[in-house]
């Protein structure tokens, strides 16, 4: 028996496929490193939803007419968010959106993206702001979260981090939303269910204690003794190895050169990166036979704390990425036609024999 599933093949699937040996992520025959940066989410998504969803020929108008369309139906609940920490208010979003809207697959991005920025905005006591159809669909959630014009640079960036999480294999919350798939709930609801698995802090919570330990180191200076003395307390280092990879994660590669394009501006990513390089070395003197190397946790909270986004933000945004993937998933579980349903096996008391 392989608890959590461990090497347990669920499910055949064309879209994503991880390579922990060899520090490798494919989507749909691609190297991460050939789309994130390079190829927009919009377009990303299309490639990733070919053969899935009928017509997706103009992503960016279809996504941008879906969040004008979220937007009707989400914007009447921005009171309803009012002491929700972001995920709890954008899981309280998603699920008002109906299972019988005429596009559901273009309704669950573009709803997850003004979910994310109506959510993070009703934390703070703020109202929502409405969507820009005509805008690219990184630069207009990052408007929206942040009710103020956004350049390029930035654009980009939160482009590249949304192509970068947007699959990756059958982790707990893509299993997760094919399960509800399977016993065909509707598409809306298996994105629900992705997100409520996402939420957990073992799946999608942990970049935000990435910058608290930031935060506890302080300076440079101090960063080769904190660290250590983290280690010597038997604490994990955030940001610091996966249960997957082996080697480097491709993610992080992706988010470090996006991350380094902002580089300034009072951030601090350049902060960031010697630290990252002191607990490299601290690592490899305290466990020299285990290659632990960074995760995609850790520029995941370098970059989205760079370009402004709060780090109880940062889940609400990994699920705006993701919900393309989970989308993807849930239509191809669909395809089967088989409800998921393992077995398990009973190791409690058994009832007593009868006399």
């Amino acid at each position: 028996m392989s608890i959590g599933l461990d090497d347990v093949i669920a499910a055949e699937t064309i879209l994503s496929h991880v390579d922990g040996e060899a520090g490798r992520l494919i989507i749909r025959g691609h190297d991460l490193e050939e789309l994130a940066g390079r190829m927009s989410f919009e377009d990303t998504t299309a490639m990733l939803w070919d053969g899935l969803v009928p017509d997706v020929s103009d992503p960016g108008a279809l996504f941008g007419e879906a969040r004008e369309r979220a937007f009707r139906y989400l914007s009447p609940l921005a009171r309803s968010l009012s002491g929700l920490s972001p995920v709890e208010g954008m899981r309280l979003l998603l699920s008002a959106l109906p299972d019988s809207d005429e596009d559901p697959a273009s309704l669950a991005v573009g709803a997850s993206a003004v979910a994310a920025a109506m959510a993070i905005r009703g934390a703070k006591g703020l109202g929502p702001v409405e969507p820009d159809a005509s805008a690219g669909h990184a630069a207009d959630l990052l408007r929206m979260i942040k009710d103020a014009p956004v350049d390029e640079a930035r654009a980009m960036g939160l482009d590249t981090y949304l192509v970068t999480v947007i699959d990756h294999g059958l982790n707990a919350s893509t299993f997760t939303a094919r399960v509800v798939a399977s016993t065909e709930a509707g598409l809306l609801s298996s994105v629900v269910a992705g997100l409520c698995a996402l939420k957990g802090p073992l799946h999608g919570g942990a970049p935000g204690p990435v910058l608290d330990m930031l935060d506890a180191i302080g300076t440079i200076g101090n960063a080769d003794s904190w660290l250590d003395d983290a280690m010597a307390r038997g604490e994990r280092l955030m940001g610091f190895g996966h249960r997957i990879y082996r080697v480097r994660d491709p993610r992080a590669d992706v988010l470090k050169a996006a991350a380094a394009r902002l580089k300034g501006n009072n951030n601090r990513i350049a902060f960031a990166e010697a630290v990252e390089q002191t607990a490299l070395n601290v690592l490899q003197r305290r466990k020299p036979g285990r290659r632990l190397d960074t995760n995609v946790e850790f520029y995941t909270a370098i970059l989205l704390d760079a370009l402004g986004v709060p780090r109880e933000g940062f889940t609400p945004l990994f699920a705006a990425g993701r919900t393309a993937g989970w989308v993807a998933h849930a239509l191809e579980q669909e395809s089967v036609g088989r409800i998921i349903r393992p077995q398990s096996r009973y190791v409690g008391p058994w009832p007593a024999q009868a006399a």
